[in-house]
């Protein structure tokens, strides 16, 4: 059934198993021996947006502890997605500047600065997933002050945190390695899970699913078709639903025979749900605008040459291994691979994942596995099948998994592509218009209590499969934005819980959502976290007591943005004065 009325919900769930398949050995960040039990901060995540908390309360003098439920620190960027999603680059400084700035460098000091690799990285927005995990680990390597626990279970029953007069005290997690419950004690605690599990245990009200247009008049929301490119089309009733937008993995595939290695058949492999792909690559029908402009004459061409066995000829068709996903190059020979937005299939399993979010572990980690076999079986279907053209089978067989990349896990990324979860109630509730412009060549809304600044479109993958007779898939959709401001009330609870902060299950609508998803943003509100935490607990404040001002006047000492000046620099000396003059108006 689907939700005709949204409302801010509460849920809590059970305990659960491993989301990521394949883990053979430790991190080298896990402590070995049993760690302290008190911490000024603690993160549930080893998320970039997590990472990033605890950086910069370490760098203000206080102790943090991470837990990570796998053996892995870095959720997407450590696990394929290494083309960064930023639209403005500049448009978000400090932390996640620095992050990018050291991939760079690793580059430069491994290939040398005139190298194919270093032009490849593109000043260090594109890289591979084990130089973001490297990059990752010397960040945490340098701070003594943080400590870093993996295979740390944290599940979302509210036992499972001890809270007195509105303030968290303790946090009890399972050892996946001992099978037991180990609980440590906290100052501030830091919500950087994908799925924000650590504010519905704390009771916090969230968000699931699409908003209707009714709702807050937002672009894009509720039940959505478009061509990809085009306009709301048939379908399109803009109501509120219980739908999540579609989880894939973003994955690191190569052409380069040196380092290719075989897409194998999984062992559950159903031929039938890939069939559809056959008619799409013989016709080049796709879910792009183009598509419109086909005539009755190309039509027919087309269909003599797909008796010939040849490829079809349609104004902005994916070719190839395209038609499976859209890919940007990495260095090394290497590619990110994510969703193809033209197609009708593609790596995205819409549907199947809305139970995720409030799931239990052991629900997730079947529906990880089941995405993980059913995109291996796309591309060995492509690869294979004989009711696809030789030519596609062809050109696709070209492709396989980076050999050099996941070797403990089959060269298949280990953390599922959580683009959305639960979304926290906060303080400010992010919507569409925070991200468009108020009018036209202008900015959008101004937040004077802006912790950070960021710019991606407003960006949904989908929320159903296909449908016979529509033009795309429900949801799957792209509205352009501007350079934006977001208020610190979006990582603030709207609770009486004082003393958590939640980055990354950030306060926002469907479509609001859409664009803080990006990674750049969460490592930014990851560091506004941190820095917050920190600074509540050097003036005794609470959350919501915590001068905003002071938190942003730290954030500037840290070279963070919280208004993008497009003139000025970082390094630029009137940059602060710049931004404070911007924020207040003048």
């Amino acid at each position: 059934m689907h939700a005709t009325r949204r409302e801010f919900i509460k849920l809590s769930g059970l305990g659960g198993l491993a989301l990521t398949t394949g883990l053979s050995a430790l991190s080298i960040h896990t402590s070995a021996a049993p760690a302290p039990a008190d911490y000024d901060l603690i993160i549930v995540g080893g998320t970039p947006g997590g990472i990033m908390a605890a950086v910069a309360a370490a760098r203000l003098g206080k102790k943090s502890l991470i837990l990570e439920r796998t053996a892995y620190m870095g959720g997407l960027p450590a696990n394929g997605l290494g083309a960064t999603d930023i639209a403005t680059r500049g448009a978000t400084g400090g932390l996640f500047l620095e992050f990018v700035q050291r991939i760079k460098k690793q580059y430069v000091d491994t290939y040398g600065a005139d190298s194919q690799q270093v032009k490849d990285c593109s000043d260090g927005y594109h890289f591979e997933p084990s130089v973001a995990a490297k990059v990752f680990e010397d960040l945490l390597r340098e701070h003594p002050a943080i400590t870093v626990l993996t295979m740390r279970q944290f599940d979302f029953e509210p036992e499972n945190l001890t809270i007195q007069q509105n303030r968290i005290q303790g946090i009890r997690v399972i050892n996946r390695n001992t099978g037991q419950p180990e609980t440590y004690q906290g100052r501030m605690f830091v919500d950087a899970t994908y799925e924000g599990d650590l504010i519905a245990a704390a009771g916090v009200p969230f968000m699931l699913g699409r908003e209707g247009k009714s709702e807050y008049d937002e672009i894009g929301a509720g039940r959505v078709y478009k061509h990809w490119g085009g306009k709301e089309g048939p379908g399109s009733t803009f109501e509120a639903d219980n739908a999540v937008q579609a989880y894939n993995y973003r994955l690191c595939v190569t052409n380069d025979p040196k380092i290719r290695t075989k897409i194998q058949k999984p062992a559950r492999y159903n031929r039938e749900e890939y069939m559809s792909l056959v008619d799409d690559v013989k016709t080049g029908i796709h879910t792009g605008v183009d598509v419109l402009k086909l005539t009755d004459a190309q039509k027919a061409e087309n269909e003599r040459l797909a008796k010939a066995g040849m490829p079809p000829v349609v104004p902005g068709m994916p070719k190839g291994i395209a038609w499976l996903t859209n890919m940007v190059k990495l260095p090394n020979g290497k590619n990110d691979g994510n969703n193809q937005h033209l197609a009708f299939i593609s790596t995205d399993l819409p549907e199947e994942n809305w139970p995720y979010p409030t799931s239990a572990w052991e629900w997730r980690d079947r529906f990880a596995q089941r995405l993980r076999e059913y995109t291996e079986g796309l591309f060995y279907f492509a690869q294979n099948d004989p009711a696809l053209p030789e030519w596609f089978r062809k050109q696709c067989s070209e492709w396989g998994w980076a050999k050099d990349e996941y070797t403990d896990n089959g060269n298949f990324p280990r953390q599922l592509y959580v683009r959305e979860g639960r979304r926290m109630k906060g303080k400010y509730i992010f919507k569409a218009h925070d991200a468009r412009p108020t009018q036209p060549g202008g900015r959008p809304p101004v937040h004077a209590d802006s912790i950070t600044a960021s710019h991606y479109a407003l960006d949904s993958h989908a929320v159903r499969k296909r449908e016979k007779g529509r033009i795309h898939l429900d949801g799957f959709l792209s509205y352009p934005s501007a350079v934006y401001t977001v208020p610190y009330g979006v990582i603030v609870p709207d609770s009486p819980i004082e003393n958590l902060l939640a980055p990354v299950p950030a306060s926002a609508t469907h479509i609001g959502f859409s664009t803080l998803r990006m990674e750049p943003c969460w490592m930014a509100l990851g560091q506004a976290a941190g820095t917050a935490g920190a600074l509540c607990i050097q003036q005794n404040k609470t959350v919501h007591t915590l001068p905003v001002k002071d938190l942003q006047k730290s954030l500037l000492q840290q070279k963070a943005i919280l208004i993008y000046p497009p003139k000025l620099s970082p390094t630029d000396p009137t940059f602060e004065t710049a931004q404070w003059e911007a924020l207040n108006g003048k």
